[in-house]
């Protein structure tokens, strides 16, 4: 279910990025302002979406070698002694 939508947004756009708007549309069975909104939420996702994303990348890195908490900064330096 979408919320209300209560903001008014006039965009002017050239021709051809209306045609591609209109075609798209007329392609999925909706309207022009529901392929804009969709455009929105992909270029400019939730923070929630963004965090669930870093989220999922985490859980899918290879299992790798983690040193102990005392001897991390001294690793860090040497990684970015030898990166540097």
């Amino acid at each position: 279910m979408s919320m209300p939508k209560t903001r008014r947004l006039q965009v002017l756009l050239e021709q051809e990025q209306w045609d591609r708007l209109e075609a798209l549309a007329r392609e999925r069975g909706v309207t022009v302002a529901a392929v804009v909104r969709e455009g929105i939420d992909l270029v400019v996702p939730l923070e929630r979406e963004v965090r669930e994303a870093a989220f999922r990348t985490v859980l899918q890195a290879a299992p790798m070698d983690v040193p102990e908490p005392d001897k991390l900064p001294s690793e860090l330096e040497a990684i970015r002694a030898r990166s540097g």
